[in-house]
């Protein structure tokens, strides 16, 4: 490994990125928790659970970088509880509601296919605080994609009205796809100086886990036509509204309490 931080580096394409990685971990992670005590079995909510839980400590990891790169004193839970909504950077797909059970998996397949890509890429980062939390985070997301990928071919494979959601929610899902491989000026800065891949450099990977799952779960891959508003993060739906609503109402109903 290079030293802990790599130098000669734009700080903010790098605060950038770690807001990008860290919102995606974090609103998924809050999309998720939201079947706690609403799965359909209780395995199942258990899992979900869990996985809400890792997504949610690599936010802490992500965001607490984000704030050390930024320099002005603001902490993890500072940059979860104190943005608004255009302040955010993940992607569109993990904002999506979670509709049922089989939507859920789909987009946390499709979310966890990118994931594991991004992270084992980072795990060779040239800035050794990146590595680290990609080299800890990556563990855990190998096994939430061993899970989403079986079980979207268990549904899609399964019943005729397994099938149809798996399929309408994979409909659904496609276009938001899109913006995962989606770069600008702060991904080729990083991706010079060795610190994070380039996003296109992943999709033909991802093209093909997805493809090879998709035809084991005998689901048609829609054709590509990627839903992308308003250029490279922070523009969001109407859902972002709901899901801040929900995240950040303790701590702006009572300033910088604590337990």
């Amino acid at each position: 490994m290079s030293a802990v931080a790599a130098p000669n580096v734009d700080q903010t394409a790098l605060f950038e990125f770690l807001k990008r990685i860290g919102d995606n971990t974090l609103i998924l992670g809050h999309r998720v928790s939201e079947w706690c005590g609403h799965s359909p079995a209780l395995e199942e909510d258990i899992a979900l659970s869990n996985t809400a839980l890792d997504l949610i400590g690599q936010t802490q990891l992500w965001l607490g970088l984000a704030g050390d790169v930024e320099g002005k004193g603001r902490t993890a839970d500072n940059l979860a509880y104190l943005r608004d909504a255009t302040e955010f950077r993940n992607v569109l797909l993990v904002e999506r509601p979670n509709g049922d059970f089989g939507k859920t998996l789909m987009r946390q397949f499709l979310f966890d296919a990118w994931h594991f890509l991004m992270l084992k890429a980072l795990c060779g980062s040239t800035d050794k605080r990146i590595a680290d939390i990609a080299e800890k985070a990556s563990k855990e997301v190998a096994y939430h994609l061993d899970r989403s990928r079986d079980l979207v071919i268990r549904l899609g494979d399964g019943t005729a009205e397994s099938h149809r959601r798996m399929q309408e929610a994979l409909d659904d899902l496609w276009a938001y796809t899109g913006e995962l491989f989606t770069g600008d000026a702060s991904d080729a800065a990083l991706a010079e100086a060795g610190i994070a891949p380039e996003p296109q450099s992943l999709k033909a990977a991802w093209d093909e886990l997805v493809g090879e799952t998709l035809s084991e779960a005998t689901l048609k891959k829609p054709a590509d036509g990627y839903m992308h508003k308003g250029g490279k993060r922070g523009v969001h739906t109407e859902h972002m509204g709901f899901i801040l609503a929900d995240l950040q109402f303790l701590q702006r109903a009572y300033p910088g309490a604590t337990w």
